[in-house]
């Protein structure tokens, strides 16, 4: 079953007087939503009482959650110091899942910065290979995916081909296709019902098909330029896309059971309601 929900709550729930995330899993089940993604992006800054708090409430409404690990991970860093405090970043991103009781969590594999793009994703493969071989190891990982995403700007890594190959180095890694950032990256390529089949395709013939019905997706309306993602829109956008519709007949014709997340720019539950309305209209006919 794919299941469907925001990262974030938006602008709505702090409208309706909400306030924390101990509000978050009934308002969610209430919106009719079953799947919850909450960020770290900028940083740790829950205590993990409280995240074992909400992750009571989210197994009590059947809520299934990932985490969003900070955004200034970097496998491609040189810096062995930077490289230990983003080894650091997934350490304890994981003790906050079991924290939650998450099943996932994303994370942003690297950037090229002044390397050439081979070196920067040799060392990230590389890398990859030592972390979490060393924390599966640890039986850190039983029971638990970590999902590096594919990524919306030029200089970044994270092309659909580069995380599928990343996930590759270790069977908890499955991938996060976020399908706003692809689309940006191919100016504009995610249109038709093969654009997204040819994604799909390629998981399925490298990762095999259990990993990718197990795979996370964002997705929402991106604006892009030359250099790629600009900034996160909404879904009533009509100028850029990705439309929905093409990806939702993949997922049904492949009958595959991914969790969808929803990335819009402030209407995150609003538009992934509209995305699940898409995905069960399309299923019913």
């Amino acid at each position: 079953m794919v299941l469907f929900g925001p990262s974030g709550c938006g602008n709505e729930f702090y409208e309706q007087g909400h306030k924390t995330i101990l509000e978050v899993p009934k308002w969610i089940k209430e919106y009719g939503l079953d799947a919850y993604e909450y960020s770290f992006g900028h940083g740790y800054t829950m205590s993990t009482e409280l995240a074992q708090k909400a992750g009571q409430l989210f197994k009590e409404y059947d809520i299934k959650l990932s985490l969003h690990a900070p955004f200034y991970i970097n496998f491609a860093n040189p810096d062995e110091l930077m490289y230990q405090k983003t080894q650091g970043y997934i350490y304890t991103g994981i003790r906050f899942m079991r924290a939650f009781g998450a099943d996932r969590m994303v994370f942003h594999p690297a950037s090229q910065g002044k390397l050439d793009r081979p070196s920067a994703i040799a060392l990230t493969t590389e890398r990859f290979k030592e972390t979490f071989g060393k924390m599966e190891e640890e039986g850190l990982l039983d029971g638990l995916y970590l999902c590096p995403e594919t990524m919306g700007k030029t200089m970044q890594i994270g092309t659909y081909k580069e995380v599928i190959e990343l996930c590759k180095t270790n069977s908890h890694l499955v991938p996060t296709f976020d399908f706003g950032h692809i689309n940006s990256i191919e100016q504009g390529g995610l249109k038709t019902k093969d654009d997204f089949k040819r994604i799909i395709d390629y998981c399925i013939e490298n990762l095999g098909f259990d990993r990718t019905d197990n795979s996370h997706i964002h997705f929402s309306k991106i604006q892009y330029g030359a250099k790629g993602e600009i900034r996160h829109l909404n879904y009533d956008d009509e100028v850029y896309g990705p439309n929905f519709e093409p990806l939702a007949e993949v997922l049904i014709d492949y009958k595959l059971s991914p969790r969808v997340i929803c990335e819009s720019m402030d209407k995150m539950p609003n538009d992934a309601l509209i995305m699940k309305k898409i995905y069960q209209k399309i299923l019913d006919k």
